[in-house]
């Protein structure tokens, strides 16, 4: 079948709801009538329609090997820089249309599905099976265009050490049967973005060295329909402020739940299951499929998407306060400036630098990916720092949008206007910076981006450990300082 619209999205997570917990309630009904998923639901709705507009159909999707029908670009194993430049324009079209706020669009799992697949040859020889699986469901993903989320990682109590545990039976998720019928499976995963509005979940948890040995129960890798007998979502608090695109013009859009999945002795069949008991394999395929390369790509779209929208909303910010004439406010916002030409230049170097791989993906180059990693995270709290710096006290006195229709709103009008702006329009820029900078929702994304591809040190060491660069500059300045190289001191 072709790409889906907005339309089949939404028909298709409301007709297979999964057991969804929030707030001490199952949900029930219409998810896509929830207040906590409505607005999410509608927007990558209205992605999924830009599949099928004629003036995006021709730069969102390509061909199907399999069947000519048009299907998603982002799933696009990309064998030359042509197609790593058409991938890159299509994941930057739904990512301008997000504005960067939604860290798990469609286009992230796409990307990854199709990063481990072309790495399936890696258990060709030891698990032909798996490979297959591995084939095929990247190809049902790719020709039934699948919205998929995934966990990589478990609860802390699954990754204490043995001799910390002070509880009888273990967290940590494990294949508790194998049967003719396939594994079952227990535990405990997070974090689980969209799983409650996504048709099916990748679960490929980092194999923790438990002592499973050659067979480990630990170490497995699968994907199963989000409505699978025996697994539940249990959602954090919902951060939509509610459904006004005035008062709350980011949370009524772009709010991504997160969730915790549980696997209660759950049956996955053999034919969904990609890795079960080798931890060695676990590891490589994280590795060789250079999944972090790819999904970099698709994360510096909506990086860039994201810090373009924060520039504009400073810019408006400045404008309207008439702060364009005070060195320190242009000193700011130019921080934010050089963060964008920055991330400009990494995705041009990454796409420039690319070359092919062993499975035949041209692969970006990895060192200007893995630095754009470390840099954003540390960039972002920053960008919100300046929105709090120039907004001020604006950020805090910020009337609801039903004020202004009150006896009141005459005042509110004289009082709260800004330079060629309405109060309603200045406070409506107000409320956007607010929840930008100060709200939950503000706060989780700044969390999320911190912790997005791990923490600091995880990050850092990638990049480090595979920067092979500064091993050849520290024996230049080794000859430099010995003489060797005819220019150092004697």
């Amino acid at each position: 079948m072709p790409v889906k619209n907005g339309s089949d999205y939404i028909e298709r997570i409301n007709r297979h709801l999964p057991d969804v917990w929030i707030a001490g309630e199952r949900v029930r009904g219409l998810i896509s009538e929830h207040q906590a998923f409505k607005g999410l639901m509608a927007t990558q709705a209205s992605m999924y329609d830009m599949q099928q507009a004629e003036e995006w159909q021709a730069k969102m999707t390509y061909a199907s090997p399999s069947t000519g029908d048009p299907v998603g670009l982002s799933f696009l194993q990309p064998k030359t820089k042509k197609d790593l430049a058409l991938r890159r324009q299509m994941m930057q079209a739904w990512a301008s249309a997000h504005h960067g706020f939604l860290g798990r669009a469609p286009d992230y799992m796409n990307t990854a599905i199709m990063a481990f697949a072309a790495a399936a040859g890696l258990m060709e020889k030891e698990s032909p099976e798996y490979a297959d699986n591995l084939r095929r469901y990247y190809e049902y993903c790719r020709e039934n265009d699948v919205t998929l989320s995934h966990v990589f990682i478990q609860p802390k109590a699954a990754r204490m050490p043995a001799f910390l545990r002070t509880f009888e039976e273990d967290a940590a998720a494990r294949v508790v049967e194998k049967n003719k019928d396939g594994i079952v499976v227990r535990g405990a995963f997070l974090l689980d973005t969209q799983g409650a509005t996504s048709d099916e979940i990748l679960v490929f948890p980092a194999p923790f060295p438990y002592g499973g040995g050659e067979d480990s129960p630990y170490a497995f890798a699968f994907a199963v329909p989000s409505n699978l007998a025996g697994v539940s979502f249990v959602c954090r608090e919902s951060f939509v402020g509610g459904e006004s695109a005035y008062n709350y013009p980011l949370s009524s859009r772009f709010e991504e739940m997160d969730t915790l999945v549980l696997f209660e002795d759950a049956l996955v069949p053999w034919d969904r299951v990609f890795i079960c008991g080798d931890e060695r394999m676990a590891w490589q395929l994280v590795d060789e499929s250079r999944f972090h390369t790819h999904a970099g790509m698709q994360i510096m779209c909506k990086n860039i998407a994201k810090t373009e929208f924060i520039l504009g909303t400073l810019e408006r910010m400045v404008e309207v306060g008439g702060l364009d004439g005070f060195s320190h406010v242009t000193e700011k916002v130019t921080e934010v400036i050089v963060a964008l030409e920055t991330l400009k230049a990494f995705q041009i170097a990454a796409e420039k630098g690319a070359s092919r791989d062993k499975w035949g993906s041209m692969l970006p180059d990895s060192r200007p990916l893995l630095a754009a990693n470390s840099y954003f995270p540390k960039v972002y709290p920053r960008f919100l720092e300046i929105i709090q710096l120039l907004g001020a006290s604006g950020l805090i006195m910020i009337p609801d949008e039903a004020d202004f229709g009150t006896e009141i709103g005459g005042q509110l009008n004289l009082y709260l206007r800004g330079i060629d702006l309405s109060a309603e329009e200045n406070v409506k820029l107000s409320r956007l910076a607010w929840e930008l900078s100060v709200s939950a929702f503000g706060g989780r994304q700044a969390v999320y981006e911190r912790f997005f591809f791990g923490n600091a040190a995880v990050v850092d060491g990638r990049l480090y450990n595979t920067y092979k660069e500064r091993e050849a500059l520290g024996r230049r300045v080794r000859d430099f300082l010995s003489g060797k190289d005819g220019k150092g001191l004697g």
